[in-house]
């Protein structure tokens, strides 16, 4: 290893993680910041990433019998109007276009007083209004139902303090919307999607999650019931990596999405909607990256196998290169995950320790180093990306061309595998049941740190909870929020509440997941 990233995530001081987590982000090439505030520029390697998630994503939302479909990024801003409580929730992220038109005053272009728009329009903070407006002209009788439709777009939320992949003023995602004829047939379509979504993160992104109900105060606005996957990430935070809402009749009622039933009645119909962002690459980077780098789940590696040929400027050049196109046109004929091996032969001129380094930081999951002699001998040497650790300790692995051809997709599997334990260790090791008072939780989890200077590692409390609602549910978040808590969600698997609720004193009902969170 030539050289490792300047600030180290896994020391003991736990204050250099966000000043690491920018380092593997500017390193690996993922995204930079735009000339736009709050906004970000993603590079190919980060893009590249975001389109091996979506193309898994989109095949399970497919399978479940959705269609995709595209929406208007502008929304009228009385289609928010419609929705009380929804339109409270974004009010102040949302950006709000008035004019249509520029003109040169003075030099200079300026807004055109005289092309103001007859209603305003809000750039697409959520598209639940208008993919709603749609709806209710589409959907006739109870033979529309249900009504399965997904897109891939972007959004924006003006958000105050932003950072890359995590949260900024733009970003990518898929939002699912479906309208049915029945509360059980839109809570099973809510929780139907929370599977695939858990699935996903587990099988795609080897990032282990736990999935639950969010308590009242952490709904989606509008919604009758939010759930969501939540991932512990190095440094014990919280990331919110995926949401389905059960929205009951009420965007319905707003919209006026109605059906005529099998009786020949009118009723209102029951929607869900369900999302993931780009926020789910920063929680990759957050899992598995380590002090050299990124470490990429093979199943989203934009390339699962980079060749790294030696060159030396003399004849025997070319049958390195020769050797390594055989090889990559071998690998690239091979499976892995189901589909075809995405290997890359690296023929670009630069020193093949630097490519090697470049590679390294990427994450790439193999990386093969192929000089004169493993031409001529037919041998491969590689390195496990997963397996790196303080540079050079761990040694490269030697096999026959034809061998390593062959056991190629196994080891892709095996890195896959031992991402996802490594990760899963973490989080079955640093979430406490032990914790039964309020004052326990505040000592456990210390004076609320701002976030940039850093807090001592900690991971989650998971805290007998009674359900307390209304004022009383406000006074427990109050308190959390003193020490930068939340209430991340009420795990679906309960383990049994086992005493008083750590809040209220009152006889616990389930169990929630208590801890800070990005």
């Amino acid at each position: 290893m030539q050289r490792a990233l300047s600030v180290s995530r896994m020391s003991g001081n736990r204050s250099t993680f966000p000043e690491w987590y920018q380092a593997v982000v500017r390193e690996a090439e993922l995204a930079e910041t735009s000339p736009v505030r709050g906004c970000m520029i993603i590079k190919p390697w980060g893009y590249g990433i975001w389109e091996e998630l979506q193309r898994d994503l989109d095949r399970r939302i497919k399978e479940t019998g959705h269609q995709n479909a595209y929406f208007p990024l502008f929304i009228p801003l009385s289609f928010f109007a419609k929705e009380a409580a929804h339109v409270e929730g974004f009010a102040k992220e949302m950006a709000v276009v008035t004019h249509h038109r520029l003109k040169a005053l003075g030099g200079e272009l300026v807004v055109d007083p005289d092309a103001a728009l007859e209603e305003p329009l809000v750039v697409r903070p959520t598209s639940e209004t208008i993919i709603g407006d749609a709806f209710q002209r589409w959907i006739k009788s109870y033979r529309d139902l249900p009504l399965l439709i997904n897109q891939w777009a972007n959004v924006v939320r003006w958000e105050m303090r932003t950072r890359l992949f995590l949260r900024t003023s733009e970003f990518l995602w898929q939002e699912g919307h479906t309208a049915h004829a029945d509360v059980a047939d839109a809570r099973a379509e809510t929780m139907r999607m929370l599977e695939v979504y858990r699935d996903f993160a587990e099988t795609t992104l080897a990032m282990p999650v736990v999935a639950g109900e969010k308590p009242e105060n952490e709904r989606f606005p509008g919604a009758v019931a939010t759930y969501s996957i939540e991932a512990m990430m190095q440094d014990g935070k919280a990331l919110q990596a995926g949401t389905s809402h059960y929205l009951g009749q009420n965007f319905a009622r707003a919209q006026n999405i109605r059906f005529q039933d099998a009786k020949g009645e009118l009723e209102y119909c029951h929607t869900t909607s369900w999302g993931v962002s780009t926020r789910l690459i920063g929680g990759v980077v957050m899992t598995h990256g380590d002090d050299d780098g990124l470490r990429l789940p093979p199943a989203i590696a934009p390339r699962q196998v980079v060749i790294c040929p030696i060159l030396r400027d003399k004849p025997e050049d070319a049958e390195v290169l020769a050797y390594g196109e055989s090889l990559a046109k071998a690998l690239n004929g091979q499976t892995a995950f189901g589909e075809r091996m995405r290997a890359l032969l690296d023929t670009r001129a630069m020193r093949s320790a630097d490519k090697r380094w470049d590679w390294v930081r990427r994450g790439a999951p193999i990386i093969v180093e192929a000089g004169p002699r493993d031409a001529a001998s037919g041998q491969v040497v590689f390195l496990r990306r997963d397996a790196l650790r303080d540079g050079d300790k761990v040694a490269s692995q030697a096999m026959a061309q034809h061998a390593f051809i062959a056991e190629a997709p196994r080891i892709l599997a095996d890195i896959q595998s031992a991402l996802y334990a490594e990760a899963k260790a973490r989080l079955d090791d640093n979430i406490r049941s032990d914790i039964r008072s309020f004052e326990a939780l505040a000592d456990y989890f210390g004076a609320a740190a701002d976030e940039d200077e850093g807090a001592p590692f900690r991971g989650w409390v998971r805290a007998p909870w009674s359900r307390p609602t209304g004022a009383a549910l406000e006074a427990v978040d109050a308190r959390l929020k003193g020490l930068k808590l939340s209430l991340r969600n009420i795990p679906l698997e309960q383990g049994g509440p086992g005493g008083d609720c750590l809040f209220t004193g009152a006889p616990a009902v389930e169990e929630v997941l208590i801890g800070r969170a990005y």
